[in-house]
């Protein structure tokens, strides 16, 4: 995240509050399930680690945009080996 450090906590973004959101936005709606059948939109696109990053700084950014933080960087990986970054909006 990008933003500008609030001058009592030092922080760009309050960590517990970006928790609660990636639980609600990814974990929540990714964890245990068949991401073609089950998740909107690997219903019709291809869930491979681009299109899983792309969708989560899509699920990510309304959030932080509206607390004047902007989303810098998705990581995902799905091994210790293989993992894509979004840098910057996703077209």
């Amino acid at each position: 995240m990008e933003g500008e450090p609030d001058p009592v906590t030092g922080m760009v973004y309050d960590l517990k509050r970006l928790k609660q959101i990636l639980h609600e936005r990814v974990v929540e709606p990714f964890d245990h399930r068949f991401l073609n059948l089950d998740v909107p939109p690997f219903d019709h696109v291809v869930p491979t680690l681009e299109n899983i990053a792309v969708e989560i700084w899509r699920r990510l950014q309304p959030d932080l945009t509206a607390a004047g933080v902007r989303l810098y960087r998705v990581r995902v990986s799905d091994s210790g080996q293989t993992s894509v970054e979004v840098l910057g909006e996703p077209q």
